[in-house]
């Protein structure tokens, strides 16, 4: 199973589409995102709506089986996976949660995540990578033996914390019983009032269920839509990409 958060504006791209329908080489940038989830043999995909919810229904109508659920106000991606309950909590397995404005996940990056999540029993892995340039990332923290610790936002991060180059993509797996279990576990206080995916991980370390970080994504993964400009280094990549 996965879960796609897809109820975001597109604000910063000057447009009011949802930001998932902004169109790359000619299609939707959720569709990318759906097909590597397809490709890595992910059965049940969620995508979460909210802003103009009824135009990413309709432009996903030729995926079969998709389910939806709905993100009324903007309250942060932990509150998306919350509206997610409904689909959760029958579900027993892996569920994979990404982004669905980014178009440059690889089905290797998923499956990888997957085998090894259901492997060593995790009850959260994070998709992470290795950037030469973390600026704006949220940094991985590891202890002195190379334990996940926990997850930083750059504006949260001390000096030190800063060098790391290991950074989080907003890629998960979790264990669908034990994310459930977590659901009402985060809160909001915070300056932004919002409830982040981010914290779920934390929550799981607080109950000493098994949690890592794997830096399987690759490069082209961190490519990241927010600005037309950004959009256009997608599209190249994409074209080299198949090229």
């Amino acid at each position: 199973m996965a879960i796609v958060l897809a109820a975001g504006k597109g604000t910063r791209m000057k447009t009011d589409l949802p930001k998932v329908l902004v169109p790359a080489l000619g299609r939707p940038i959720i569709t990318y995102v759906l097909d590597s989830l397809r490709q890595a043999g992910v059965g049940r995909i969620t995508v979460v709506v909210g802003y103009r919810q009824e135009l990413v229904r309709e432009a996903l109508a030729n995926y079969a089986d998709l389910d939806y659920a709905e993100q009324t106000e903007q309250l942060g991606t932990g509150h998306a996976v919350m509206c997610c309950r409904k689909t959760l909590e029958p579900h027993r397995g892996p569920v994979v949660i990404v982004a669905g404005d980014s178009p440059m996940l690889q089905p290797s990056s998923i499956s990888k995540l997957l085998e090894t999540a259901q492997r060593d029993g995790m009850a959260c892995l994070l998709g992470t990578l290795h950037s030469p340039d973390p600026t704006g990332l949220g940094r991985i923290v590891r202890s002195a033996d190379g334990k996940f610790v926990g997850i930083v936002e750059e504006k949260d991060a001390t000096e030190q914390q800063r060098k790391i180059t290991e950074v989080n993509m907003s890629t998960y797996v979790f264990d669908a019983g034990r994310l459930f279990e977590v659901l009402d576990a985060i809160d909001n206080r915070n300056r932004q009032q919002e409830y982040y995916l981010t914290d779920y991980p934390t929550k799981m370390l607080e109950r000493n269920w098994p949690v890592d970080a794997l830096p399987v994504l690759q490069p082209i993964e961190a490519l990241s839509i927010n600005t037309m400009e950004q959009l256009a280094a997608v599209e190249a990549a994409m074209q080299q990409y198949s090229a």
